[in-house]
């Protein structure tokens, strides 16, 4: 059983949304290729869906910018513009990603008190999402994933993937994925790469 995960292509991560990634709607196209192809049985999505005021917010931090750090629940936290706020338009999924295809969707991040980057758990990892069980009950045995960001929400999902999923192999797929820093995305690469993720293409995914 091959599965497909993409990681919140939604329009807050999107150029004119309220966090987004360099060229981040550039792995729309991608993505749909290979959520079109016959590669796999099984098609997954995170989604961030943050309440308003999440601590993870700049704005929930009197005197606290975005891209500072500052802290939440007793330890150190980037401060983010709010993003993602459940049911506004800055949540929803990219309006070309063809979404009628997914068979499962994972929100995240719903707990105030704690980021949430992993599409597997909250960032303190004291609390699942229910997404690894899901795939373990769904007999998956390949993992390809992708979206935004490499440096942030992808690289925790595949390293999370690797360590909860014993015996999946796990595949990023590079060119369906943008970030934030490019020396950022480098040493996300490289931790994946170390921990056991095959670093692919679309192409790769396709043959």
């Amino acid at each position: 059983m091959k599965a497909l995960l993409l990681i919140d292509i939604q329009n807050g991560f999107c150029p004119g949304g309220h966090l987004p990634v360099p060229d981040g709607d550039q792995v729309v196209p991608i993505a749909n290729k290979l959520i079109d192809s016959d590669n796999y049985d099984l098609i997954v999505a995170s989604q961030d869906w943050h309440p308003a005021g999440h601590g993870s917010f700049a704005s929930a931090h009197p005197g606290k910018k975005p891209f500072e750090i500052g802290m939440l629940s007793g330890k150190p936290q980037m401060m983010w513009p709010d993003h993602c706020v459940q049911n506004t338009e800055d949540a929803a999924f990219h309006p070309d990603l063809h979404m009628a295809a997914f068979d499962f969707i994972q929100q995240k991040g719903q707990n105030p008190a704690v980021d949430s980057y992993s599409a597997f758990r909250d960032n303190d990892q004291a609390a699942l999402t229910g997404l690894a069980a899901y795939l373990r009950s769904k007999g998956v045995t390949a993992l390809d994933l992708c979206g935004l960001a490499t440096d942030y929400c992808v690289k925790f999902s595949a390293l999370d993937a690797v360590e909860m999923l014993p015996g999946v192999t796990v595949r990023f797929i590079e060119d369906a994925s943008r970030g934030i820093d490019p020396a950022g995305v480098k040493a996300a690469i490289d931790d994946m790469r170390a921990r056991g993720v095959t670093i692919a293409s679309s192409k790769d995914a396709l043959t």
